[in-house]
């Protein structure tokens, strides 16, 4: 967009913009204006103002000068249609700052807290200015009054509260509206813009942690030479720190707490611009990556009674949040439905709630042409009053959607309320993260008993839970790490969770990691336990990669990125999670080729991600199956070895020759048998005859890092060492 400009009031319908320093302007009246679109609309000669509130009794947009300290003007909203206050301001332009004051009942008992006193945050705001300063004047009560929050606060919150802008979202595109990856060619790269280039020594110092430094050639030319498709951003939507982080010196470094679903977080620019973030999506569509966002549509940093008035509890309280229900003995709409464990719960269930959600996604996909989203606590999103529903308003809503359903959806299919766990249970068009996969392949690799019957499953995209209703293999988002939890080096180098910088005494975060510190608990220079280590790392990250399904792998496991054995740096704007750039070894360069060469792999072997799911079956004369399960003779997995808990070691044949799809046409593929022994011994295996007739070309030893992608000859058996991977081939290149 072009360069913030000064708001005009010159227009004969302005009051006076003379005030003094802390007073308040006369109110004057805007025009009419319309009702839609939502939000504040540079129309060329003015702004129109719409803003929804059901139970609202007056709006006023207050401007303020360009330092957003000063009031300048303020304007009634003088027309109501359809529930949408609306007003047309004259002579506004790009740049302009503001926010609503909005009158109405304050009756906390009966849901509603409306406080004239509170400026607001308009929830279609495009861009900020300012941060939030935390004071008592944010609170619609008055703090510490012995009535709590039924009593009433007058105190003006406009000082502390950042000042909404005008937005002007004219760009020049080189790229067209967005890259479309197949999904049965898609890996997700999840990472963090602010941690990613922070310490980037390619990145120019004033771009580091920003979109303009993701957008560098150095960073883009790692991302896509490692061989995925899909960059995956955690929340870059404006977002608050919360208190209690802010006073232990802190911070809300993912970003899960967002107030405004239409505007970029400030912290992440480097110019005060949105052309800065478009730009990056353009020079990432140019190297054909996705940008897919992490969204959280599930709640609000505003809590619950006891929380702030900053937007939606202002506006329409009743509306925006999820409220107790009231008679035979229920706590009534004072309270607030906490199903997301942060204090409300936004209501879907609300026309006007949803439409916001689906504007939203709708204008970063139009105006911001991103590819996808990645929805967080998407239980909630998909929750109606009496619970989970496959087919409620807003899946319905993205389902019939021209543009949402043309772009990837992925939930985290999960939160706290009842109910809460669907992973499988989304409808067609929905891709979900599978935790089955994450937690069966750490247990496996640990070395826990009875794991193999589970492994098949996810190794096979879960189909036990997505092969329904015509899904397909890459609905199941397959991860072993994520930006919550371990990083894969954490993973294999500490047994427990290390917290304490966090600053709750190492309570916070996961317990039940499945991790193996491989003897050490740690950092270490003993090299056997670095080697195992090393191992290890190839071993899930094979598992992973190989595996049917759409693969995910967090930024910086590629390399070994530790966290020092934190689990939940969510608050660690730090060294942390940072990703040190310069600190990567020969171990760490190892490990990057390694997983290089598995992304070409899965790229270069169509039968290692089907876009159906396999079974085993039978598709010629032939006897040719899609799939078989081996033992270490060669002996196809009866029921003696799949419930023997002490079984560890396995094979799978991926047939060349079956359908790529159901029509039963005989495919002409390359076979791939994939060898898992997570036992701690050395074990023969006696390979299988090769589909084509000739024999097998070892492509991956994990235990020997050398002879990746190496076709070193032909083999009838072959030693697999304790804890390790193979991959064969029929066909020396595919």
């Amino acid at each position: 967009m072009p360069d913030l400009q000064s708001p005009s009031t010159s227009d004969s319908t302005a009051p006076s913009s003379s005030n003094t320093p802390g007073s308040t302007p006369d109110i004057a009246i805007a025009r009419e204006g319309v009702a839609h679109p939502l939000g504040a609309t540079f129309t060329g000669d003015g702004v129109n103002f719409a803003l929804f509130s059901a139970h609202a009794t007056r709006v006023e947009v207050c401007i303020y000068d360009e330092s957003g300290e000063h009031e300048t003007a303020r304007y009634l909203l003088p027309e109501y249609t359809d529930e949408v206050w609306h007003g047309f301001v004259p002579g506004l332009l790009p740049g302009a700052r503001y926010g609503f004051r909005v009158h109405g009942p304050y009756e906390p008992l009966q849901g509603h807290r409306f406080n004239h006193h509170k400026l607001l945050l308009d929830p279609y705001a495009r861009a900020y200015m300012g941060e939030l300063k935390w004071g008592p004047e944010l609170f619609g009560y008055t703090v510490g009054h012995p009535d709590g929050d039924l009593s009433f606060d007058e105190r003006d919150s406009a000082p502390f509260v950042p000042k909404c802008v005008v937005v002007d979202s004219r760009f020049e595109w080189t790229q067209t509206a967005g890259v479309r990856i197949p999904h049965d060619q898609t890996v997700f790269y999840e990472l963090h813009v602010g941690g990613y280039t922070h310490r980037h020594p390619s990145v120019p110092e004033p771009m580091r942690g920003k979109f303009a430094g993701m957008g560098q050639d150095a960073v883009l030319e790692h991302i896509s030479s490692l061989g995925v498709t899909s960059v995956e951003m955690l929340p870059i939507q404006m977002f608050l720190n919360q208190p209690f982080l802010l006073e232990k010196g802190l911070t809300n470094y993912w970003g899960y707490d967002t107030i405004g679903f239409f505007a970029l977080d400030p912290r992440y620019l480097a110019e005060p611009t949105i052309d800065e973030f478009k730009a990056t999506v353009d020079r990432y569509h140019s190297y054909g990556l996705e940008v897919i966002l992490d969204v959280v549509y599930n709640h609000t940093p505003e809590g619950n009674e006891l929380g702030p008035t900053i937007c939606f509890k202002g506006i329409d309280n009743r509306g925006y949040y999820r409220l107790m229900p009231e008679g035979d003995g229920a706590p009534g709409p004072r309270y607030y439905i906490n199903d997301t464990g942060t204090g409300n719960t936004l209501n879907l269930s609300h026309p006007r709630v949803l439409q916001m959600v689906t504007d939203s996604l709708r204008y970063w996909v139009t105006e911001m042409h991103v590819d996808g989203f990645r929805f967080d606590l998407a239980t909630i999103l998909a929750r109606e009053d009496h619970g989970f529903d496959e087919g409620g308003g807003f899946l319905d809503s993205c389902r019939q959607d021209p543009v949402l359903s043309s772009v990837k959806l992925i939930a985290e299919p999960w939160d706290i309320g009842p109910g809460g766990y669907q992973v499988g249970g989304f409808p067609p068009g929905w891709a979900e993260w599978n935790d089955k996969f994450r937690d069966t392949v750490r247990a496996y690799w640990k070395g826990d008993e009875a794991m193999v019957p589970a492994l098949a499953q996810c190794l096979t995209a879960s189909g036990d839970r997505f092969n329904r209703r015509g899904r397909r293999p890459w609905a199941s988002v397959n991860f072993i790490t994520a930006h919550d939890g371990f990083t894969l080096a954490d993973l294999v180098s500490y047994n427990e969770k290390h917290n304490e910088a966090n600053g709750e005494d190492n309570k916070d975060g996961h317990s039940d990691n499945r991790s193996w510190n491989c003897g050490v608990e740690g950092p270490t220079e003993d090299e056997a336990v670095l080697a195992l280590r090393a191992r290890q790392s190839r071993n899930l990250l094979a598992t992973l990669l190989l595996a049917q399904g759409t693969p995910m792998l967090l930024a910086g496991d590629e390399f070994g990125r530790s966290q020092q054995g934190n689990n939940n740096a969510y608050c660690q704007d730090s060294e942390i999670s940072w990703i040190d750039w310069a600190a990567i070894d020969e171990r760490g360069r190892e490990l990057q080729a390694f997983t290089e060469g598995l992304l070409h792999l899965r790229r270069d072997f169509p039968v290692l991600r089907r876009n159906r799911f396999l079974s085993g079956a039978s598709y010629n004369d032939s006897g040719a199956k899609d799939l078989t399960w081996l033992t270490p003779t060669a002996e196809e997995m009866g029921e003696l070895q799949w419930n023997d808990p002490q079984t560890r070691s396995f094979a799978v044949l991926l047939d060349g020759r079956a359908p790529r799809s159901s029509v039963p046409v005989e495919a002409d593929d390359a076979s791939v048998l994939l060898v898992f022994n997570a036992w701690h011994e050395a074990i023969p295996f006696k390979l299988p005859a090769a589909p084509d007739g000739g024999g097998w070309h070892l492509l991956i030893d994990t235990a020997n890092v050398d002879a990746v992608l190496e076709a070193t000859g032909t083999f009838g058996e072959y030693i697999a060492t304790g804890r390790s991977v193979l991959v064969f081939t029929d066909r020396p290149t595919p």
